[in-house]
């Protein structure tokens, strides 16, 4: 049987999510171990600190990691959509959480038990090889971005961070691209580093430049040419989030 997923040249693979790296039989094997649960939006799937009891396969919908510093400050570390694992590091380790998985839409999600799961991977080589990949090119993707990010003044980050949602979560609209992905002013300046004050600076600017449109929970990207100019380093910088193709069992 042809193997469900190849790297591509670089190895940074983190946009593949877990269910597309198994084989067909290993993938439906997986998902009968466990039994779906729906969440609305903003409800939390895992929260940070909490012990662990089960993973999540997230069949569809979209749900954001971030962890939460002592003073309050949230950070926005990855978005995690259709065919993606969350929770199998607590899973494995037996420790507390180390991130909150919260919904942004509607999702829909197999809920697998550790005991389940832990015996389900420790059975299976080539499930076993997929989940350290997986970890492995998370881990590399984010240590990349960071090195990159930190060359980088907000300003450019969060224009790196807009081109990269346009190009993963946009649409084409009559007005430009629109982001699908609901993410707060708050949430995007854990994205990069910044205050939500700067990231209001910085959007007040842009709509002042008729480099994008803002209203509820939704932007619009008129001139993508002007944020790239702004990002500088686009052509080298990875995207900070992905989106995956639908995945079937």
């Amino acid at each position: 049987m042809a193997a469900a997923y190849a790297p591509d040249g670089d190895g940074l693979d983190d946009r593949v999510p877990f269910l597309a790296r198994l084989e067909r039989e290993d993938r439906v094997s997986l998902l009968g171990l466990g039994r779906e649960l729906s969440f609305a939006p903003r409800t939390p799937l895992l929260r940070q600190d909490e012990p662990s009891a089960y993973v999540l396969l997230i069949a569809s919908g979209w749900t954001k990691v971030t962890t939460s510093a002592p003073n309050g400050y949230e950070a926005l570390h990855a978005l995690r959509g259709p065919g993606d694992i969350v929770g199998e590091s607590a899973a494995l380790t037996g420790r507390p959480r180390s991130a909150t998985v919260t919904a942004l839409s509607p999702v829909q999600a197999v809920v697998v038990g550790h005991e389940k799961f832990r015996a389900f991977v420790a059975g299976s080589a080539r499930v076993s090889l997929a989940l350290l990949a997986l970890t492995a090119d998370r881990t590399r993707a984010a240590d990349r971005r960071s090195l990159e990010f930190a060359a980088m003044t907000v300003r450019e980050r969060f224009a790196v961070l807009l081109l990269d949602l346009a190009h993963t979560h946009g649409g084409r609209t009559d007005e430009g691209i629109e982001l699908d992905i609901p993410l707060s002013k708050q949430e995007l300046a854990g994205a990069v580093g910044a205050s939500r004050e700067m990231v209001q600076r910085l959007l007040k600017d842009l709509r002042e430049r008729g480099i994008v449109l803002t209203g509820r929970r939704a932007m619009v990207i008129v001139r993508p040419d002007a944020l790239r100019r702004i990002a500088r380093a686009q052509d080298s910088v990875r995207p900070v989030v992905r989106h995956e193709a639908p995945f079937s069992p």
